[in-house]
């Protein structure tokens, strides 16, 4: 069934930056059906031109270097509607209803790009005006709540107009290439699924650094932090396609199952657990890509003080048999060095060396999946150095499972893959409710024994690798960070 696309916030911020983008570059690679309909929704008053001339700005100040196909552009732009009207009057959306989505045959996804707090009244709108069909499907993006409680309260409400299968809560990092990579990596190859386990693997670390700030959102920002910001959502997500046991099949429950397992085994932190193995910090003034940089409390609209984490660092552990005693990792924080999202997988080292004297040239094996900047999988293996020196120095070699640069396509971008599986209505890449409520259930024990302790910050000075304890934490374990290069 083909559908069409109603993005409720249709002049916002993730509209332009996000949404016309990916959805221009699914149609020149033709996966897009040519009827179909793409409406921008919003209460700005804006005539179809300046609507358009707005869209193709922000494409501009956006895009690479390649230069635009005009053709292709003017065939796209013939697609999209700009209609101006409030998204709670029924009346407007009825109206809306009659002159683009009359066609009940036809599927529809609705977009809300939006804050969480119109989705109840927005819902209850499309309703009302004819619009929540079978059919229809709904977007959300986070935050979903703040915690369990107001997650499941906003869940209620999108749960009382459409069923669970309707709702797909989208997570960007999901839609990455890398991401789809590990998948194939783990279960399409015998190599790796043996060693995927306690006895192979010592650690795994899964870091999501940002170089910038708070970027003119510090009071969203310091309502939610890093924890809430990213570790209940991106970090797990991840944590989930790296651990979980392998589904009976690619099918969205399947998947989601396995991922509501992995999420159901992290152990619960307790007020010792949470001095232990987490730490917070909130960046202070420094440098970042040799600029001066100011603290996160000087930031334009910030409070004096703030006890808000920038930084978190935490070690997580898994009670299965897969995991136990496998620590995870985690780590995310704003003016860091460089924007990086990555998976390490550290194995063991070998039990016994035969090298001599060599022996403290050989390093354990690491499988590194990089999402962003650039999207990379490599393997790290020992090799001996060529040469005639005695004995049998080492070094360590990598092996680039990416694609060589010759052959590879182009990367699509995670809102293309994304927006196309949910026109295709395949939520395989989406998160169910069950898992963010139990995501929620583990950061909130975090938050709620961080209260109990009074765990504060721990000021960092932007531009480096976050607090020493995060650093401490890890070494008193006999290991280390990651840097890569």
């Amino acid at each position: 069934m083909n559908s069409d696309l109603l993005i409720v916030g249709g002049e916002g911020d993730l509209a332009l930056r996000k949404l016309y983008p990916a959805l221009f570059s699914l149609w020149i690679g033709d996966r897009l059906w040519e009827d179909i309909r793409i409406v921008a929704l919003a209460r700005r008053e804006l005539s179809q031109e300046e609507f358009l001339a707005l869209v193709r700005e922000w494409f501009e100040d956006n895009k690479d270097d390649r230069p635009v196909d005009e053709e292709a552009w003017a065939a796209f732009t013939q697609r999209m509607h700009y209609v101006s009207t409030d998204a709670t009057s029924t009346e407007g959306l009825q109206v809306l209803r009659e002159q683009h989505f009359a066609d009940a045959e036809r599927g529809l996804v609705v977009y809300l790009a939006t804050p969480p707090t119109i989705f109840a009244p927005v819902c209850r709108t499309l309703e009302a005006a004819g619009l929540a069909r079978p059919s229809t499907r709904i977007v959300v993006e986070k935050p979903l709540g703040h915690d369990r409680e107001s997650f499941l309260e906003i869940n209620r409400d999108l749960c009382a107009i459409f069923s669970e299968e309707q709702v797909y809560r989208i997570d960007h990092y999901l839609g990455k290439e890398a991401v789809q990579n590990l998948l194939a990596l783990r279960f399409a190859n015998s190599l790796f699924e043996p060693l995927w386990n306690n006895q192979y693997i010592d650690n795994i670390q899964i870091t999501v650094a940002e170089s910038i700030g708070v970027s003119g959102r510090w009071d969203f920002y310091d309502e939610a932090g890093a924890l809430r910001d990213m570790v209940q959502n991106h970090l797990l997500q991840l944590m989930c396609l790296t651990a979980m046991e392998p589904p009976a099949h690619l099918s969205a429950t399947d998947v989601h199952n396995e991922k509501l397992k992995l999420l159901s085994c992290l152990r619960p932190m307790d007020d010792n657990m949470a001095r232990e193995n987490t730490v917070t910090g909130q960046y202070a003034e420094g440098a970042v890509g040799g600029q001066p940089v100011v603290g996160y409390c000087e930031e334009e609209g910030a409070a004096e003080k703030s006890g808000t984490e920038t930084f978190v660092a935490i070690k997580a552990e898994v009670d299965n048999w897969r995991w136990a005693g496998v620590p995870f990792y985690l780590r995310t924080g704003k003016r860091l060095p460089k924007r990086m999202a990555e998976i390490l997988i550290q194995f063991k080292e070998m039990p016994h060396s035969i090298f001599g004297p060599q022996a403290s040239m050989a390093a354990p094996n690491r499988l590194l999946i990089r999402l962003q900047p650039d999207e990379i999988i490599r393997l790290e293996l020992m090799n001996k150095t060529p040469g005639l020196d005695s004995g049998m120095p080492l070094e360590t070699v990598s092996l680039d499972l990416s694609a060589p640069a010759g052959e590879q396509l182009p990367d699509p971008g995670a809102y293309e893959r994304l927006l196309l599986d949910v026109l295709r209505a395949n939520s395989t890449l989406f998160v169910n409710a069950a898992e963010v409520e139990q995501a929620w259930v583990w950061v909130d024990q975090i938050h709620a024994a961080w209260e109990r302790i009074g765990k504060q910050p721990e000021q960092y000075t932007a531009g480096t690798w976050g607090p020493s304890q995060a650093i401490a934490m890890v070494a008193r374990e006999g290991r280390s960070w990651y840097e890569s290069n």
